[in-house]
């Protein structure tokens, strides 16, 4: 059965972008090497990586290839997709896609992108695990790492460790 992870970055004071959808703050740390937890390794394991619209519009809008040709690729959408960038599915029925990814057992899903659809399988006890990169930049506002949706949650703290001087790696597991 395939495990169903969060792996994402936020800033010290709890935003993954800023309010214009900019990343450059990740950047601000050009020393900071997370080993064995970088993403390259992290993709390795990873069959299918799930997102939601949003993510996959701002993904959509920068040139250059399409950086998932090695995974299947699901958008959950209620909206077609004209002229993917790359090969991809959509689901709108999140009930059903969750049913979906429990058969998997060729690999490890990914939420990508944006703490909202992560929210959404979180309420629904439906991920498993979550790697937060809490980087050392206060950006002053912007997207939150998790929205306000009313969900209460307690997951369990698996791991908690300082990566250099710019990052901390937390690692939690859900139910």
């Amino acid at each position: 059965m395939a495990r169903i992870l969060g792996y994402i970055a936020a800033s010290l004071d709890g935003f993954i972008a800023t309010s214009d959808e900019n990343l450059d703050w990740l950047m601000q740390q050009p020393d900071l090497d997370l080993g064995e937890y970088d993403y390259r390794h992290f993709i390795k394991t990873i069959r299918t990586v799930v997102m939601g619209r949003a993510t996959y519009d701002w993904i959509e809008r920068f040139p250059g290839p399409w950086d998932y040709a090695d995974q299947r690729v699901i958008v959950v959408t209620s909206r077609p997709i004209d002229n993917p960038k790359g090969p991809l599915e959509t689901r709108s029925d999140l009930g059903a896609l969750i049913e979906e990814l429990r058969t998997l057992d060729d690999g490890n899903v990914w939420m990508l992108g944006g703490g909202k659809l992560q929210m959404e399988f979180m309420a629904r006890g439906a991920l498993d695990e979550i790697e937060i990169y809490v980087i050392s930049e206060i950006i002053g506002g912007g997207i939150p790492l998790f929205p306000a949706t009313g969900a209460r949650l307690s997951p369990k703290l698996i791991s908690a460790q300082a990566i250099g001087t710019a990052c901390a790696r937390l690692h939690y597991r859900f139910g």
